[in-house]
């Protein structure tokens, strides 16, 4: 299953971040839950968010076109307040010519939440079409010192979200 549908009832929520977390953490404990894609019977936060290893599929990687930042920076601005002000850091995007992505980067933004303002990591499902993203919807964002399990569960499936600071 992908992000989009397991977290489509959270979007505009306040407290998404805390959701998502305490959604995997009471998740991890059950076998074979139907919300993980991978086909282990562990449903921990990486399997909700649908993070599959070997993302780029030995297809390489790619920068993002002006047009796909776009795209995946208003995805993420409804998650942070004062998109205008944001630094982005765009990592690389796994090459697919269609379907869905998981995509890792880093934003400098001011949260809903003061403690996680800063350098936040985000991980976002990106539709492809055509060689190139179409649309993307944020599956997970968190700063602070909640920062570090964002980036952890990117590298762990070979995403990099890139580097803070």
């Amino acid at each position: 299953m992908k992000i989009a549908s397991i977290l489509q009832p959270l979007r505009g929520c306040a407290f998404c971040p805390i959701l998502v977390l305490a959604a995997g953490l009471a998740l991890s404990g059950c076998a074979g839950s139907p919300l993980s894609s991978s086909s282990s019977s562990s449903s921990t936060a990486e399997g909700l968010l649908g993070l599959h290893a070997n993302a780029a599929g030995g297809q390489g990687s790619r920068e993002l076109t002006l047009p796909e930042k776009k795209i995946i920076s208003d995805a993420v601005d409804l998650s942070i307040r004062d998109p205008g002000s944001a630094q982005f850091r765009w990592p690389q995007i796994s090459v697919a010519e269609e379907g869905s992505v998981n995509y890792c980067g880093m934003v400098n933004a001011k949260s809903p939440y003061p403690a996680y303002n800063g350098w936040q990591a985000y991980i976002v499902e990106a539709t492809v079409s055509a060689g190139r993203v179409s649309s993307a919807v944020v599956g997970l964002i968190a700063g602070g010192k909640d920062v570090e399990i964002v980036r952890k569960m990117c590298k762990k499936y070979d995403l990099d979200p890139g580097g803070a600071g």
